[in-house]
């Protein structure tokens, strides 16, 4: 049966729609692309970059100069690794334990953990509890404060809540305790929340700037977002303090150098989604249904 004149009207519609607003969204990106690609002195002048104003590789080789922007890629990419690892795993095991119906109190538990997405403890409290544990300036006090979150938690509830019973009764049968029912039944049934979780506590970590802010008092700790905001905030002192050769800083300027910056921060992020996108899609629907 062929569609009505009105139903394909809507569907031309729809899909002109849909690619108007992704053009919205990938032209920011590619200006920045093009702009970064482009010889200094031609950018200058300003205007739209569809295509690159000539062609130039300098401001990238500024940003990899830069040793600020590699002090922070290093503090970054660790509290990110570290933070994901310790976050998702903790998420895990407290979501698991509360959505078996067999915890006693574990409605009370889940009660004082959504207490948290209402009400936190406060800003100066826990600037002042991670300086009473002297984590000052150290890689805990970029990864700690962040590693779990009550969202994360109910959404790996809700998945757990959705695996079989008797998998575990059979597993229990054979002899197996609660950490071998956990670790070799569970998780390997897991890998969609656990792929959509550790994502979500990934991209925090990446894009965090402001633990930098509260805890790093000395440059060499900052995260990669905090060492960006100073170089867009005040692009031509950063350039002079980065380490750059001279040569390099009379071939670049403060746009460019902004422009590539940006992309250099983004494309570890974005060149992991596309390898979880399938578990980040399941994880996120079934997660967010069920529970």
């Amino acid at each position: 049966m062929g569609l009505t004149r009105g139903e394909k009207l809507f569907s031309v519609a729809n899909g002109l729609f849909f690619i108007v607003l992704m053009l919205i969204m990938i032209y920011p990106f590619w200006y920045m692309i093009m702009g970064s690609l482009s010889e200094s002195d031609r950018t200058a002048e300003g205007g739209l970059f569809l295509i690159p104003a000539g062609f130039s590789l300098t401001a990238y080789a500024a940003v990899f100069q830069n040793v600020s922007i590699l002090s922070g890629f290093k503090v970054t990419l660790i509290t990110t690794v570290c933070g994901t690892a310790i976050g998702t795993f903790f998420s895990a095991t407290t979501a698991y334990a509360i959505s078996r119906k067999r915890l006693r109190g574990g409605k009370l538990f889940s009660l004082l953990i959504l207490f948290t997405m209402l009400f936190s403890g406060g800003l100066i409290p826990t600037y002042l509890l991670v300086k009473s544990l002297h984590m000052i300036d150290t890689y805990w006090a970029l990864i700690l404060p962040g590693t779990m979150g009550a969202w994360n938690i109910f959404v790996m509830v809700g998945f757990f809540r959705g695996i079989p019973d008797e998998l575990e009764e059979a597993a229990r049968i054979d002899g197996a305790n609660d950490l071998t029912i956990f670790f070799r039944v569970v998780l390997p049934l897991s890998k969609p929340v656990l792929a959509t979780v550790g994502l979500f506590i990934a991209v925090g970590y990446w894009n965090d700037f402001f633990s930098s802010v509260l805890y790093a008092t000395e440059k060499d700790m900052w995260q990669l977002q905090m060492v960006l905001k100073d170089l867009i905030s005040n692009t031509s002192a950063a350039i002079s303090q980065a380490g750059i050769s001279v040569a390099v800083q009379q071939q670049v300027n403060p746009f460019t150098v902004k422009m590539a910056s940006i992309i250099v921060s983004s494309l570890p992020i974005l060149a992991v989604y596309p390898f979880l996108q399938k578990h980040f899609v399941k994880g996120a629907l079934i997660g967010s249904v069920k529970g």
